[in-house]
């Protein structure tokens, strides 16, 4: 297609809803400042260089109907459209950077750009001002730039933190936390940086001396932060450290101003007892120096009223219900009390209430063998097992294991990783069994039952197996097999067994990488099957990927003095696909 078809792609509008408000603005500025180069459009392509941090090489595409672009910043690389691309199609559609069509083919020499001026260059230059003309010269920018005299005004007010100062930036929160229907990942970053600026101011309080005001503050800005999560793409975390951040400066705060311990521990105990974000998690440990022993009195005695409510849950009973989440965190309080105050026993009581999975018991079991209480530990462990006859926890099975271990019981042990095994042969539970039947030198006996026992398991699957009905309906096959003998590294052996029983499309590669060396032509025909699959996933990417794959595979082919079987088989690749032009020009730049 024509670098012209790009152009109902690179519309505008279309390319504000791609970047988000932010970028394109950005990238709009960029466009404008004149920092878009060296435009080339050829094979349906479009590319150039923009001047940023550094020069960035940026190109546009059409992969399909759909547009698809790169560039080699940091927030390119990460596959996001950032704001050097939205330059990119802007300078080109405004025509900028018109050439006539025979400069298409060939990149216009790039004009020299002045020295940049640098941050320590306006430095040196706003020292050299008199007071006068400096304040002069912030005034003036301030009367342009709203958000500058928002900023001054705020500094001005801060000196009376406790009034006007403490509303103007609980105001300031509010206005950064105040955002559209949905915050989306392009715009996260900025959205939570603006949040930030009005933490700042928070800090700046704090720092002036006034931490009673920042207490307050920092519970509004938690509130905000939370309310606006539910409307963020928060893929990179920003959000959270906001959370974080906040938090920290609260705990700071408590220990300056040193609030009323049992109103601070009514406010921590209602949050943690409702928070879904566990922004105050754990706040009877990491508050424990700031409530000392009548603030922690307080928040253990809400505590107890309302863990009285929780009912006890025997083995297999259902945790669910509209009471789960209250009851996981009223638990978690409960047991950071215990842990505060250093009582196991209390702790053990706390965990009891729960004994639903497999792995309540593994809990329960742990906290006796770190309180060197290794028998009642191997009692929970026990107790659990009977619990779960059918499903045990692997967790609580290995667990259980070493213990016997420790105690020389070792044919128990074996016994019981073999019991695993059995129930589902698994390369995890083939080195599970190797690892305990191997400190007692029991492993080639238990090796040899272990792949017979695999292989009976795949046999007999196979021999019942009714026809797949959907396509994620996986096959048995003899996949699981192949890995545990490549992982004492039988090749020989994984390939025979996929051979006779089968296996997917990944093990296939996996043997085909190992073997080759020694059996380039077992290999060829999987490496065969690849190309044929990255090729139809119509991605540039794939398309990469096969035209090395192809190279390789060429290697193997002139190793086996099949050159002309070669050049047979990449005239066939040709014909069924030679409709793919980005595949094909790639292919051709390799002069096969």
């Amino acid at each position: 297609m024509a670098v012209s078809g790009l152009r109902d792609r690179l519309e505008r509008e279309a390319l504000r809803g791609r970047a988000g408000d932010r970028t394109f603005q950005r990238g709009q500025r960029y466009a404008a400042e004149g920092r878009v180069s060296g435009i080339v459009e050829e094979g349906g392509d479009l590319s150039g260089t923009v001047a940023g941090t550094d020069d960035y090489e940026v190109r546009l595409w059409l992969d399909g109907d759909e547009l698809a672009a790169s560039c080699d910043c940091p927030v390119g690389e990460d596959g996001v459209f950032c704001k050097h691309m939205v330059a990119l199609a802007l300078a080109w559609l405004d025509g900028e950077a018109e050439a006539s069509e025979a400069d298409h083919r060939v990149p216009r020499p790039r004009p020299a750009r002045p020295r940049r001026v640098t941050i320590d260059d306006i430095r040196t230059h706003l020292e050299s001002l008199d007071h006068a003309a400096l304040v002069e010269l912030v005034l003036a920018q301030a009367d342009r730039d709203d958000s500058l005299r928002e900023r001054l005004a705020l500094r001005v007010a801060m000196t009376d933190a406790t009034g006007a100062g403490a509303d103007l930036v609980r105001r300031a929160i509010d206005q950064a936390a105040r955002a559209p229907d949905f915050v989306r990942y392009a715009d996260a970053h900025g959205y939570a940086q603006g949040i930030h600026a009005a933490v700042d101011l928070v800090e700046g309080i704090l720092n002036d001396g006034s931490a009673g005001v920042v207490i307050e503050l920092c519970e509004h800005a938690l509130g905000r932060i939370e309310r606006a999560m539910e409307h963020v793409d928060d893929s990179d975390g920003e959000m959270g450290g906001l959370l974080e951040r906040v938090q920290e400066l609260h705990h700071a705060a408590c220990e300056a101003a040193r609030p009323d311990p049992a109103n601070l521990a009514a406010r921590l105990f209602a949050w943690e007892l409702r928070d879904e974000l566990d922004v105050f998690s754990c706040a009877a440990l990491t508050y424990a120096g700031v409530l000392g022993a009548a603030g922690l009195a307080e928040y253990r005695r809400r505590a107890e009223l309302e863990w009285a409510k929780v009912p006890p849950l025997a083995p297999g009973a259902d945790a669910g219900g509209s009471f789960a989440d209250r009851r996981f965190r009223i638990t978690s309080i409960m047991e950071s009390l215990a842990r505060a105050a250093g009582d196991v026993d209390e702790l053990i009581s706390i965990k009891s209430r729960d004994l639903a999975s497999p792995y309540a018991f593994l809990e329960i079991a742990r906290v006796c063998l770190d309180a060197a209480r290794a028998d009642e530990a191997l009692d929970w462990a026990e107790r659990g097992m009977r619990a779960f006859p059918g499903t045990p926890d692997g967790r609580l099975r290995a667990f259980l294991a070493e213990l016997y271990h420790q105690r020389t019981r070792h044919d128990e042990a074996i016994a019981l990783i073999w019991a695993a095994f059995e129930g589902g042969p698994t390369l995890e539970g083939f080195l599970l069994l190797k690892s305990h039947a191997g400190r007692v030198d029991a492993w080639p006996d238990w090796r040899a039952r272990a792949l017979d026992t695999a292989r009976e398991a795949v046999v007999r699957a196979q021999a019942t197996a009714r026809p797949a009905r959907f396509r994620w309906d996986v096959p048995a096959d003899g996949s699981a097999l192949a890995r545990m003998y490549l992982s004492e590294g039988d090749v020989d052996a994984a390939w025979r067994e996929a051979k006779a029983l089968g296996c997917s499309e990944a093990m296939w590669r996996e043997l085909a990488r190992r073997r080759e060396s020694d059996h380039p032509a077992d290999a060829i025909p999987i490496y065969q099957r690849e190309v044929e699959a990255l090729l139809g996933t119509k991605r540039n990417d794939g398309y990469e990927a096969a035209v090395e794959l192809l190279g390789h595979i060429r290697g193997l082919m002139v190793t086996l003095g099949a050159e002309a079987e070669f050049a047979a088989y990449l005239a066939a690749v040709r014909a069924a696909h030679g409709r793919k032009r980005n595949f094909t020009s790639k292919l051709a730049a390799m002069g096969w």
